[in-house]
């Protein structure tokens, strides 16, 4: 089971800051993640970046027990 964890609008479209699910690759993951969290969600993903264990990894990338996979949505900001 790996632990999702979302920032920035990721977190706040899913209300929550971290998650457990169940998945074999991170699509699969991911894929859980959108049908508990819903569209929105999917929406964020569609711009986010996926890191796994500190790595950025494609959506095929392989997930085991205790991986941490982190959504980083785009961050904008300035002065």
């Amino acid at each position: 089971m790996a632990i999702v964890r979302m920032f920035a609008s990721a977190r706040e479209v899913a209300g929550t800051a971290s998650i457990v699910i169940d998945g074999g690759t991170v699509a699969e993951v991911l894929d859980k993640a959108i049908v508990q969290f819903g569209q929105r969600f999917a929406e964020v993903l569609a711009t986010s970046k996926v890191w796994v264990n500190g790595e950025e990894v494609s959506r095929e990338h392989a997930v085991g027990n205790n991986d941490e996979v982190a959504v980083l949505p785009p961050v904008s900001g300035g002065i």
